[in-house]
């Protein structure tokens, strides 16, 4: 059993503690029945910065313990939330337990949900053993490293009964409430018939050659490749082991993520889809181009340019060279969308676009009636997701959109690959007389690991 104390993390990792039983009265007024508690795997970057930070605005939810292969960012993280807690009750607190192993954690009973926040190749996985294992998920895009292993996590949620909400934050009435609006004024059209969507992602750059290291101590590297072939470590194919800030070396290598084209694909290409009312399916062709780097260790794609063709008629566009966000361009008009201000380091700098746009300028002030579409209207995701453990609401990005929004973005990434025109069975998700493509569909995994 690896449950570990900070304190005990702090001396040596490989040492084992009970944890600390902590009087209910710590919490005031909330009781601990009416909480969630709330397990984290992986707490590094965008878990300190994103997830575990907006749970912590909940007081009916409480982080009870955390989980990563590194015991630096373990004991980094227990302090961070023994901290967090203390300073909000204005009593020492230092009960967060601690795991190596997520499937440890995943059997505490007294664990009902949890925050998955690791590297893109562990997020289906780890979300299919947590669902089976009971608990309720909230999921870090994109949904999968291939859209075999999205479907078969998407098939497991359907199958347990639990509440999956995938990390697809731009659907929220916060902190970006414009892509609602966009989504609503399309689909009730407000530009006439929808003809393209534009969708324009930030880039990746190339990076250089990086021999071999002595693996970190604290770093399971072998639980940190999960599924994915053994490989030699290096510190700019993983995280670095001296920053939570810094971007992570693992989403610029292909055996661990597509690039942006999932990376910021998940969010925008979920918008075009739910603008285009397309959040179930997806396209019928896929084709493009890419350039990819020809040396040095980060392999994902460069500049690139993609298309699609859905079953109604609407083409997608999809491309670094576009501006950061989705236009929607129809018969009477067009309507862009884009974000405002910044969330994480992760998104991109620079001058800010006006975040909501459109060809003029009574588009966006247009009523949308009550006869009319509503679509669902959501707070921030992590709330949205702890009211829908307790009282059964709808989440905003369920586990079927999240995959076939994710899905999408890998057919594109198969296109920039092939170099060809690919058919898209949506239903089937099969292309249709490619068996090469079809291969691109899932990738080996290793036993251990493997869904």
């Amino acid at each position: 059993m690896t449950q570990i104390t900070r304190r005990t993390i702090l001396k040596s990792a490989a040492t084992v503690a009970a944890p600390m039983i902590v009087p209910a009265s710590v919490f005031g007024q909330n009781a601990p029945s009416n909480r969630i508690n709330v397990g984290t795997i992986g707490v590094g970057r965008i878990s300190r910065i994103h997830d575990m930070k907006e749970i912590h605005k909940h007081a009916d939810a409480h982080i009870v313990a955390v989980c990563d292969v590194d015991t630096r960012r373990l004991g980094a993280g227990q302090q961070m939330v023994d901290d967090r807690y203390a300073q909000s009750t204005g009593k020492n607190y230092s009960g967060t337990r601690g795991y190596t192993d997520y499937r440890e954690l995943l059997a505490a009973k007294d664990i009902d949900a949890v925050l998955i926040s690791t590297p893109d190749h562990q997020h289906a996985p780890q979300a299919v053993h947590a669902v089976r294992a009971g608990k309720d998920v909230y999921l870090q895009k994109p949904a999968s490293l291939t859209i075999a292993e999205g479907r078969i996590m998407a098939d497991a949620v359907k199958e347990s009964g639990r509440v999956l909400q995938i990390g697809s934050q731009q659907r929220a009435q916060e902190p970006w409430p414009q892509f609602h609006r966009a989504c609503e004024l399309v689909r009730n059209g407000r530009i006439g018939k929808l003809k393209h969507v534009e969708v324009g992602l930030p880039g990746d750059p190339s990076g250089p050659e990086a021999p071999p290291m002595p693996i970190p101590s604290a770093l399971n590297y072998d639980a940190w490749l999960g599924t994915t072939p053994e490989v030699y470590y290096t510190e700019l194919r993983v995280h670095p082991q001296n920053s939570f800030e810094d971007r992570p070396g693992w989403l610029r290598c292909e055996q661990f993520g597509a690039g942006m084209i999932t990376g910021w694909g998940a969010h925008h290409i979920d918008i075009a889809h739910w603008g285009m009312g397309m959040e179930h399916s997806g396209p019928v062709e896929i084709w493009g181009t890419a350039e990819f780097p020809k040396s040095g260790l980060w392999n994902v794609h460069g500049p690139f340019e993609t298309h699609a063709r859905y079953a109604n008629g609407v083409t997608m566009t999809v491309s670094g060279a576009l501006p950061n966000g989705v236009k929607f361009i129809g018969d009477k008009g067009w309507i862009f969308v884009t974000r405002s201000g910044a969330v994480t380091p992760s998104d991109p700098g620079g001058p800010q676009i006006v975040p909501l746009q459109a060809s003029d300028p009574k588009i966006l002030t247009s009523v949308i009636g009550p006869n009319e579409v509503q679509l669902y209207k959501a707070p921030e995701q992590h709330r949205n997701w702890l009211d829908a453990i307790k009282t059964g609401v709808p989440v905003s990005a369920s586990a079927e959109v999240g995959h076939r929004g994710c899905s999408t973005c890998l057919l594109h990434w198969i296109a920039m690959k092939t170099g060809r025109k690919l058919r898209w069975d949506a239903k089937a998700e099969r292309f249709i007389g490619d068996d090469a493509a079809n291969a691109m569909l899932s990738r080996p995994q290793r036993a251990k690991y493997a869904i």
